[in-house]
């Protein structure tokens, strides 16, 4: 049974920090480009970060570049969003996933809920 299990979310005041987990089981991670989507209320899901299966490449929208960071370690099948300078807009559902095009394999975690407020 593949699991990917957020973790992290919370309520922080604007400009402050927060990491996110995801936890893999049931895939084998390193087979996987990991991703973390938010979607924020009456909004469409959009990406904000990606890595390749080995962690050599990262991506992020204008958004959030120089603000997100992703990584991921291999050995314990987790997958990081460390969240710095985060504003009002930021506030949504962070889901991560895991996709390997090649098998046609996608999976998502269940979401953990960020709010940026003061």
């Amino acid at each position: 049974q593949v699991q990917l299990v957020e973790s992290g979310g919370g309520l922080v005041q604007p400009g402050g920090s927060l990491k996110l987990s995801c936890a893999a089981s049931g895939i084998t991670f390193s087979a996987y480009a990991m991703r973390w989507y938010r979607q924020a209320s009456g909004k469409e899901r959009e990406l904000v970060a990606g890595i390749t299966r080995t962690g050599g490449t990262t991506n992020y929208p204008d958004s959030v570049l120089g603000r997100f960071t992703i990584s991921r370690d291999n050995a314990n099948n987790t997958v990081y969003l460390q969240m710095n300078s985060l504003k009002p807009e930021d506030t949504a559902v962070y889901y991560c996933n895991a996709e390997w095009i090649a098998a046609r394999r996608s999976y998502w975690g269940q979401g953990t809920q960020v709010s940026v407020s003061s």
